[in-house]
C-alpha cells in the first residue's frame, strides 16, 4: 500500500490531462498524456508521504512538463493551483488537515514551478544563443549584401517570443523587436528614442550600473541577471535578462544585444512562497527563520558600541486553555495576542516573531540600555494581560518574559537566544506573569547545577558517592548508640560535596531512588560489620528515606532484601523521613511504613517541628522516634528571653513525644550548654558537632574500639 488513494490519483491525473488539452497544445494522444500525468501524480503523492521529505520530485515533474512540450503558461498556472486546492483532498483525504502535509504540498508547488521555470529558461537561453548567432550571422550577411540572410534575420528578430534589443556603447537603443516593445508598453519606434540608462530602476541593487559599464567598456562579454523594470503605465515587471557584447573585428566594443523574458508571474509566485517560508501561517508574524535571519543581519552590520535586546515571551497556562477549550479557540487566542504584541511595539519599529507554540520574541535593535528593553517587556505584559473575549469565553491571559540586553560585540544569535530561554525559565520559576533580566552570575550557577545533574548518574556508576556517619549519643551518659548515614559526593574536580549540592538534583531527576538504595545497602553492610565486631554495642544505623522512595510499592521488599543480604537485624536499622513527607503519606506509602514497622525496622521523623505538625495524624503513624529540628536546639544559647522560649518549645516537644511513647533525638548540638540542657529536659539522644563530626566508617570503628570514645572525651 502506498498510503494514498489510487482512485484519487487517477481522478486528479484525468482532470490534469483534461486541463492540459483545454489550455494548450498537446503533442501526444490524450491517453498517453493521461498516463504520463498519472505517473507524475503518483510520484508527488509518494514524495508527500516520504519519511524523509524532499521537494526534488516536484522540481523533476516541473522539468518533465517542459520536456514534454507542455509549456503553455496556463498549464503551469492550472497545475500549481490544483496542487494547492485538489491534490491533498483527492489523494490524501485523511491527512487534508495535517499541517505537515499542507506544508509539504506547498513545498512541492514551489518546487514544481521552479523546475518548470528553470527548464523553460534553459530552453529559452539555448534559443537565445541560437538567435544571437543567427542575428549576427544575418547582420554580417546583410552587410555583405546577402539579402536572403537579411530576410531570415528579420523573420527571427521580429517574430521571436523573447524580447530582443540592440544598443550601441553610448546606450542608444538601435533596434528592438515587437516582443520587447510590448513588454515596456511602447512601440518599437518609441523604444528607439530611449537610452538604456533611462531603463534602470531605482530599486536596482548596488553595483548594477557599474556592471553594465564594465560590459560596454569590454571588461566582460556577457551578463545574466533578474532585473526589475517599469512599463509605460508605471507598473513594474520582472525579467530574466541576458546581455551579450558584440565587438568590432579589432576587439573594440560595438553593440550590446539584450534578450529579455518576462518572469513576473514566476517571480511573484516565488515571493509568495518566500513569504510563506518566513511567516507564521496562523498569526502572519515573522517566524523563527526570519527572526534569526534578521538577528544575524543586525549583529553582522552593527557598529562598535551598538547594543541589542531580546524579549522572549511565553504565555502562562496556555496549554490548559488549549486542552480545556480546544485548539481552535487556542489558535484564535494566539492570533489576538500576536496582534496585540505587534501593535504595542509598532511605534518603536521592533520586530515581533512567533517562535512556535505559544512562544513569541521581540527584537529590540539599537537598544539604549536595559531599561529600554524592560520598557518593551512591560508594554508587552500589559498588552497580553488585557482580557480577551472569544465567542462566549472571556479569557484572562498572562505571560512570562525573559529579557537579554547586551553589547552586540559580546554575543551571537545562539548565545543571545540561549540566554533569553534561560531567563524566561527564571521568570516562570519566580511566579509567572512577570519579566526577568539575564544575570550572568545566576546563569553560571545554573550551569554548574546542570553539570552536576548531568554527571550524577555516572558518579553513581563510578562509586563516587560515599558515606560518612555522624554519631548519635545518649544525652545522659554520652554513650554511642547509633549513627546517621550521610552521603557525600567525592567529585573528581570539585572535591567532596555535601548533600545540599546534589540531593535536590537527584530528587528532580528521579535518581534519588537508585541513590537511596545504594546508601541503604552500604549503610546496612557497614552496620552488619560493626555488629559482628562489637556485638555488645548493637549500634543502630539511621538512613534517610526520600519521599519518592516512600511512595515506591516495592520499598518494603527492597529493604527486606538488603537486610537479608547483609545479615543486619531489622531493629538495628532506622529509616528517617521528613515531617512533611510523613504527614503527606496516604494509601500505599502509609501501608509501606506499617509493613516496615512490622518487619522490626525503626521509623523516625526528621526535622520535626518545621512541617505540618499534625498531632492527631502523628498518633496513628507507626513512628518510633522524633528528631527535633536543629533550629530549636540552636536557640538554646543562654539565659536570655529568646533562649528560654526555645527551651520551653523543646521541653513541650519532648513531653509530647514521650506521651506518644516516642524517643527524641536533638539535632545540631554544638555546645556543652546545649547538651546539658537537653539532658535536663529529658531528651533521649543528641547528635551534632559537640558529640562528633560526620566521619567515614573507619572512624566509627575506632570509636567503638575505644580509641577515641565519646564518653572519655567529655
Amino acid at each position: 500500500m502506498d498510503g494514498f488513494s489510487r482512485a484519487g490519483a487517477e481522478l486528479f491525473a484525468r482532470d490534469w490531462a483534461a486541463a492540459v488539452g483545454r489550455l494548450g497544445f498537446v503533442p501526444v494522444s490524450s491517453v498517453e498524456i493521461e498516463q504520463m500525468l498519472l505517473a507524475h501524480t503518483v510520484r508527488l503523492a509518494r514524495a508527500t508521504l516520504a519519511p524523509q521529505f524532499t521537494d526534488r520530485p516536484g522540481h523533476d515533474v516541473g522539468t518533465a512538463l517542459v520536456e514534454a512540450h507542455l509549456t503553455e503558461p496556463a498549464v503551469l498556472g492550472w497545475t500549481v493551483r490544483a496542487l494547492g486546492e485538489r491534490f491533498v483532498t483527492h489523494l490524501l483525504p485523511d491527512l487534508a488537515d495535517a499541517p505537515a502535509v499542507r506544508q509539504r504540498a506547498i513545498a512541492l508547488q514551489g518546487a514544481l514551478a521552479a523546475g518548470f521555470s528553470a527548464a523553460l529558461r534553459d530552453r529559452t537561453f539555448v534559443q537565445q544563443e541560437r538567435l544571437s548567432r543567427s542575428v549576427w550571422a544575418a547582420r554580417n550577411e546583410a552587410e555583405q549584401a546577402l539579402r536572403d540572410s537579411e530576410a531570415r534575420f528579420r523573420a527571427i528578430f521580429t517574430g521571436a517570443a523573447i524580447g530582443i534589443g540592440i544598443a550601441d556603447t553610448d546606450g542608444r537603443i538601435v533596434e528592438v523587436n515587437q516582443a520587447l516593445a510590448d513588454m515596456f508598453g511602447y512601440t518599437p519606434a518609441q523604444m528607439r528614442q530611449v537610452n538604456v540608462a533611462q531603463l534602470f530602476h531605482a530599486d536596482d541593487p548596488d553595483g548594477m550600473w557599474q556592471h553594465y559599464t564594465d560590459l560596454i567598456q569590454g571588461r566582460h562579454d556577457a551578463a545574466r541577471m533578474e532585473k526589475l523594470y517599469h512599463r509605460s503605465d508605471g507598473t513594474a515587471f520582472w525579467t530574466n535578462l541576458a546581455v551579450s557584447l558584440v565587438r568590432h573585428d579589432d576587439g573594440r566594443p560595438r553593440f550590446t544585444v539584450a534578450m529579455m523574458e518576462d518572469i513576473t508571474d514566476r517571480y511573484e509566485l516565488q515571493e509568495r512562497m518566500r513569504f510563506q517560508a518566513q511567516h507564521d501561517p496562523l498569526t502572519g508574524l515573522p517566524n523563527r527563520t526570519l527572526f534569526f535571519d534578521r538577528l544575524t543581519a543586525v549583529l553582522g552590520r552593527a557598529a562598535p558600541g551598538d547594543r541589542v535586546g531580546v524579549c522572549f515571551i511565553d504565555l502562562d497556562g496556555f496549554k490548559a486553555i488549549n486542552d480545556s477549550l480546544g485548539h481552535d479557540l487556542g489558535d484564535r487566542l494566539l492570533s489576538v495576542v500576536a496582534n496585540r504584541l505587534a501593535d504595542c511595539v509598532a511605534d518603536g519599529g521592533h520586530l515581533v516573531a512567533r517562535m512556535g507554540g505559544d512562544e513569541f520574541v521581540i527584537l529590540v535593535e539599537g537598544s539604549t540600555g536595559r531599561q529600554d528593553v524592560v520598557g518593551v517587556a512591560e508594554a508587552a505584559l500589559a498588552a497580553v494581560a488585557e482580557p480577551v473575549r472569544i465567542g462566549e469565553h472571556q479569557l484572562a491571559v498572562s505571560a512570562s518574559i525573559g529579557i537579554v540586553e547586551r553589547p552586540v560585540a559580546d554575543t551571537d544569535p545562539a548565545d543571545l537566544m540561549k540566554a533569553a530561554d534561560t531567563t524566561l525559565y527564571w521568570a516562570k520559576a519566580d511566579g509567572r506573569g512577570r519579566w526577568a533580566v539575564f544575570d550572568p552570575v545566576r546563569s553560571a550557577r545554573d550551569r554548574a547545577k546542570s553539570a552536576l545533574a548531568t554527571a550524577l548518574p555516572a558518579a553513581l556508576e563510578r562509586d563516587e558517592l560515599v558515606l560518612e556517619y555522624q554519631p548519635i549519643v545518649a544525652t545522659g551518659d554520652r554513650r554511642l548508640i547509633a549513627v546517621e548515614a550521610l552521603v557525600r559526593w567525592q567529585h573528581p574536580q570539585l572535591g567532596r560535596l555535601g548533600p545540599d549540592r546534589f540531593i535536590a538534583l537527584a530528587e528532580e531527576t528521579g535518581l534519588i531512588v537508585d541513590l537511596g538504595e545504594r546508601v541503604l545497602a552500604t549503610a546496612c553492610a557497614d552496620a552488619s560489620r560493626w555488629l559482628a565486631e562489637f556485638p555488645d554495642a548493637r549500634l543502630r544505623v539511621s538512613v534517610n528515606l526520600a519521599a519518592r522512595q516512600a511512595s515506591e510499592p516495592a520499598l518494603v521488599g527492597k529493604v527486606a532484601a538488603v537486610l537479608k543480604r547483609t545479615g543486619l537485624p531489622a531493629e538495628l536499622l532506622q529509616l528517617e523521613l521528613t515531617e512533611s513527607a510523613v504527614m503527606a503519606t496516604t494509601g500505599e506509602p502509609l501501608r509501606s511504613l506499617r509493613r516496615l514497622a512490622a518487619l522490626g525496622v525503626r521509623l523516625a521523623i526528621d526535622d520535626f517541628g518545621t512541617g505540618y505538625s499534625n498531632l492527631a495524624y502523628l498518633r496513628r503513624l507507626p513512628i518510633h522516634s522524633l528528631k527535633l529540628a536543629g533550629a530549636f536546639v540552636e536557640g538554646i544559647r543562654g539565659d536570655d528571653p529568646v533562649s528560654r522560649v526555645d527551651e520551653r518549645i523543646v521541653d513541650a516537644l519532648v513531653r509530647l513525644a514521650h506521651a506518644l511513647n516516642l524517643s527524641v533525638t536533638a539535632e545540631a548540638v554544638e555546645t556543652r550548654h546545649q547538651a546539658d540542657r537537653l539532658s535536663a529536659l529529658g531528651c533521649d539522644t543528641g547528635q551534632g558537632r559537640f558529640y562528633g563530626p560526620p566521619q567515614e566508617a573507619g572512624g566509627i570503628t575506632a570509636l567503638l574500639r575505644g580509641a577515641a570514645g565519646v564518653a572519655s572525651r567529655h
